[in-house]
């Protein structure tokens, strides 16, 4: 009776994971159902977690982010530890750790990573590396973790191509959403760029080194399992059809508009995806 209600509870948890998944991120939400049962709650879970300290720093205008940042930091860590918590993110985010053993570090990562959102900052290289490695690498290396199930060999063969699937979406974040940054948040993620003469050339050499993250990620993602290839190759698809996107947009264009890829785009990428990875193209 007792572990049926255990079970319960984490069942609980895990429906608000998935609830936060499907209510911030659309294109997120698409591509993780097509995971294995298994896979889609361990991405829903992980999701859910990196979205909540994302919202603090982001949203949280009002309050002491830091203090939030803090206290959820540090039930973080004691839900990890002990293996429970009350806060049904971080108990869904804890079983997830504890069963696919994700590395702490990771997790020191990208909580660093939140800590450099809570100032106004325009970043160096080292800086801009340091924040990406946390914010969006880290996350893939989690969903890594998830998708290897132990296998350590697959996982090192991996890792690469993981680091820079995380490094071009966080890219194509970086110019969707940089309006928002720049003239809400004071931020400006990209090194050496004045928004207020952001020059066709910059905008090129960020395209070029995006590109060149996508192309190794590729590789990555043609030696996933079935369990979790269609799934991350249809978000690949989906963040490449933005970034096609937002290479047509002149420079300037770029603070005014957050740009988004349709609801039927969406759908034409997932149907393709599919027919690519079952006939055996990826």
């Amino acid at each position: 009776m007792m572990t049926e209600r255990i079970e319960l509870y984490n069942n609980v948890c895990l429906e608000c994971s998935k609830i936060t998944t499907k209510r911030y991120s659309t294109s997120f939400s698409l591509g993780t159902r097509l995971f294995d049962k298994p896979t889609r709650d361990a991405i829903y879970a992980i999701y859910g977690f990196v979205r909540f300290a994302d919202e603090i720093v982001d949203s949280f205008h009002p309050y002491n982010k830091a203090e939030l940042l803090n206290r959820f930091k540090a039930d973080t860590y004691k839900a990890i530890e002990e293996g429970i918590s009350l806060n049904p993110i971080l108990q869904s985010f804890q079983l997830v750790v504890n069963k696919y053993n994700i590395d702490q570090h990771l997790i020191d990562a990208f909580l660093q990573s939140m800590e450099m959102d809570l100032n106004p900052a325009i970043y160096d290289r080292d800086k801009i590396s340091e924040y990406i490695y946390g914010s969006a690498e880290v996350v893939g290396l989690m969903c890594l973790k998830v998708f290897c199930r132990g296998n350590q060999q697959k996982y090192e063969k991996l890792y690469q191509p993981a680091r820079r699937l995380g490094a071009a979406f966080q890219k194509i974040n970086f110019l969707r959403d940089m309006g928002e940054d720049f003239n809400d948040l004071g931020r400006v993620y990209f090194p050496n760029v004045d928004f207020n003469n952001f020059t066709p050339e910059k905008k090129l050499e960020i395209e070029t080194d995006i590109q060149s993250d996508f192309d190794a990620a590729l590789e990555g993602i043609k030696e996933l399992e079935s369990n979790s290839k269609l799934g991350v190759y249809v978000a690949y698809r989906y963040y490449l059809s933005l970034f096609h996107k937002i290479k047509r947009i002149p420079p300037h264009k770029l603070l005014g508009k957050r740009y988004r890829i349709s609801n039927t785009k969406k759908a034409l990428l997932m149907a393709s995806s599919w027919a690519g990875v079952k006939i055996g193209l990826i």
